[in-house]
C-alpha cells in the first residue's frame, strides 16, 4: 500500500503555543485547565495505518508541497519530527442554548500552521488521533463513517464556493472503535480512521467565551488582537473601535455564511457556539445533511429532537443568537452595550436582504423587486406542500418547457405522488414565475447563466455517503472516486445517476435520514 512522506513538515510553525498561556505538562488526564488556551498532547499512535484518500491539490495549495511514497506516519500523527509539539486548544460554549463551561478539542490535535507562497496561513489538524485533556471521558478516536463524511463534505462545500475547513487526507488507523451510533444501548465495533483537516484558523466563538467567562481579560485582548492582526488585515482602527470593527466583521461573515448554507440547502445540525468559526467558516461536520425534500423544519440531528433548535429554517436566527453570546464575551473589550445591540439588531435586516438577493439569483432574477418577498413565500409553501427536492427543483426549473407535460417534468422531483390539485398549484406558480421573469432587464440566456452558476447540479447526499462508507468498509473505492470527481464539479452533471432524489429504501436508515452527534 503506498504511503507518503510530507516534504515540508519542517516548515510547520507553532506561533499559537509561543504566544498564549498553555499547559505544557503533557498530562493527558481529562480535566479543567483554567487560565490557559491549550495543552500539549501526544497522539495515540497507530501500528497499522492505511491510506484511503489523499488530496494532492490541497497539499500543493496549502504550502505542504509534494508527497513521496515513503511514509504514512505523519497523516495519522505517528513518529513526528522534533519541530512539531502537538497541542489541543481549550474553549467553552453554549450547547443547545445552555452554558456548557469548558470544552475543547476532544478529538482534534493541532500540528501547527504553514504559510503558502501567497502568504496565506493554513493550520494543520488531526481529527481522531487520540484523547486530549478535553475529551470529556471519551477516547478521542474517530470512526470511518464520520471521517468519510467530514472528508467528502468539507471538500464539497469548498467546491460549491462556501467558506469551510478542508480535508487533506483520510486513513484507516487499523483499530476497532466502539460506538453507539443512535445512543440506544447497542454499541458496535467500527473501523477507526483519522482525517487531517486544514483551515486558515480553527478559532471559534468558544475560545473567546472561555477567556471572558474566566475573566482572563488580558488573554482575551491578546487573543482578539492576534485574530485581527492575522486574519482581519482590513481592520486598521485602534483602541475599542478596533474591537467594534472586529465584531461587526464577524457578524457580516457569519450572516454571509448562513446565506450560502441556504443557497445549497446545507443543514449543519449542531450550531453550538463552540462550533462557530470566528472567520465565518463551516466547521465541524457531524450530524449534517444536504436538503432532500424542502422543509424549513428539517433537522438531521437526533439529539436536536423534538425541539428542532437547529432546523434548516432556524439557522439564521441561531447564528444571531450565537453572536449575542460572542458579544457578551467581547464586551469587556468593547464596553459599549448600545453599539453591540445596534449591530446585532442590524444582523436580521442584513441577513434577510442578502438572503433574498441570493434567492433572486437562484431564480435567475437580475434584481430584487418590491413584491419578491411574497413570491418567495409562495414558493416555500409550494416546495413543502408538494415535497419537492430542493436541488432537483431548480435544475428542472432551468429547463422547464411550457409546452411539455407538467407531470412528466416534475414527477421525479417530488417525494410524493402529484395529484391534480398538486399539479394545478404547481402550474399556477410556474405562470407566476414566468410573469416575474418578464420583469427582468436581462436576456433569457443571461438569466439562465445566473441560475446555472448559483444552483448546483450535484450535492453530496447522505444516502450517497452511506453507500460510499459501506463500500469502503468492504475494501472498495469506486463510489469514493466518483463522488470525489463529482464534488469537484458541482455545477456540472458528470454522473446522472447521482442527480436523482433519495431512493425510498433509504428513508428510515440511520445515517441517511437522521444522524446522531457521533456521526
Amino acid at each position: 500500500m503506498p504511503t507518503f512522506d510530507l516534504m515540508n513538515i519542517e516548515n510547520i510553525r507553532q506561533p499559537f503555543i509561543k504566544i498564549f498561556p498553555g499547559d505544557f505538562s503533557g498530562n493527558m488526564m481529562q480535566r479543567n485547565t483554567p487560565k490557559v488556551l491549550f495543552s500539549t498532547v501526544a497522539p495515540a499512535g497507530f501500528d497499522q495505518p492505511r491510506l484511503i484518500a489523499f488530496n494532492e491539490k490541497l497539499a500543493q495549495d496549502s504550502g505542504l508541497g509534494n508527497f513521496e511514497v515513503k511514509d504514512l506516519d505523519f497523516l495519522v500523527g505517528n513518529r513526528l519530527p522534533e519541530n512539531i509539539q502537538p497541542y489541543a486548544t481549550a474553549y467553552a460554549g453554549h450547547q443547545f442554548g445552555n452554558w456548557a463551561g469548558q470544552l475543547g478539542d476532544g478529538r482534534a490535535i493541532l500540528a501547527g500552521e504553514i504559510i503558502n507562497a501567497s502568504g496565506q496561513r493554513n493550520e494543520i489538524q488531526w481529527k481522531g488521533a487520540g484523547a486530549t485533556p478535553y475529551s470529556r471521558h471519551a477516547d478521542g478516536r474517530a470512526v470511518l463513517r464520520s471521517s468519510v463524511r467530514e472528508y467528502l463534505m468539507s471538500e464539497a462545500m469548498f467546491h460549491l464556493g462556501i467558506p469551510t475547513t478542508r480535508a487533506l487526507s483520510l486513513a484507516f488507523t487499523g483499530e476497532e472503535v466502539v460506538r453507539d451510533i443512535m445512543y440506544d444501548g447497542n454499541p458496535k465495533d467500527e473501523k477507526g480512521a483519522v482525517v487531517i483537516r486544514t483551515a486558515e484558523s480553527f478559532l471559534r466563538f468558544g475560545h473567546f467565551e472561555l477567556m471572558s467567562a474566566q475573566r482572563e481579560y488580558d488573554t482575551l485582548r491578546k487573543l482578539t488582537d492576534y485574530t485581527i492582526d492575522n486574519y482581519y488585515p482590513e481592520i486598521s482602527s485602534e483602541g475599542p473601535q478596533k474591537y467594534r470593527d472586529f465584531f461587526e466583521s464577524v457578524c457580516r461573515k457569519t450572516a454571509d455564511l448562513m446565506v450560502e448554507w441556504y443557497r445549497v440547502g446545507f443543514v449543519h445540525g449542531v450550531m453550538n457556539t463552540d462550533n462557530m468559526s470566528i472567520l465565518g467558516l463551516t466547521i465541524d461536520y457531524g450530524p449534517y445533511s444536504m436538503m432532500d425534500e424542502y422543509n424549513l423544519n428539517f433537522t438531521p440531528n437526533t439529539t436536536d429532537l423534538p425541539g428542532r433548535r437547529y432546523a434548516f429554517g432556524k439557522q439564521g436566527q441561531i447564528a444571531q443568537w450565537n453572536l449575542w453570546q460572542l458579544a457578551n464575551a467581547l464586551h469587556p473589550l468593547i464596553q459599549d452595550e448600545k453599539f453591540l445591540e445596534e449591530i446585532l439588531n442590524d444582523f436580521g435586516s442584513y441577513f434577510w436582504e442578502t438572503h433574498d438577493r441570493m434567492l433572486c439569483r437562484k431564480f435567475g432574477f437580475d434584481q430584487l423587486l418590491t413584491n419578491d418577498e411574497k413570491f418567495f413565500t409562495g414558493w416555500q409553501s409550494l416546495m413543502q406542500d408538494l415535497q419537492l427536492d430542493y436541488t432537483l427543483f431548480f435544475s428542472q426549473l432551468a429547463q422547464y418547457d411550457r409546452t411539455a407535460d407538467l407531470r412528466t417534468q416534475f414527477e421525479n422531483v417530488s417525494y410524493t405522488f402529484l395529484n391534480e390539485k398538486d399539479l394545478s398549484q404547481l402550474n399556477a406558480f410556474l405562470q407566476e414565475y414566468q410573469s416575474r421573469l418578464e420583469r427582468n432587464l436581462i436576456s433569457q440566456e443571461k438569466s439562465l447563466e445566473i441560475m446555472n452558476k448559483t444552483n448546483p447540479k450535484f450535492i453530496v447526499r447522505n444516502y450517497l455517503l452511506y453507500q460510499c462508507i459501506e463500500e469502503i468498509n468492504e475494501g472498495k473505492t469506486e463510489i469514493l472516486e466518483k463522488l470525489t470527481d463529482a464534488l469537484e464539479h458541482p455545477y456540472e452533471e458528470r454522473y446522472p445517476e447521482f442527480s436523482v432524489k433519495r431512493p425510498s429504501g433509504y428513508d428510515d436508515i440511520s445515517g441517511c435520514s437522521m444522524l446522531s452527534c457521533s456521526s
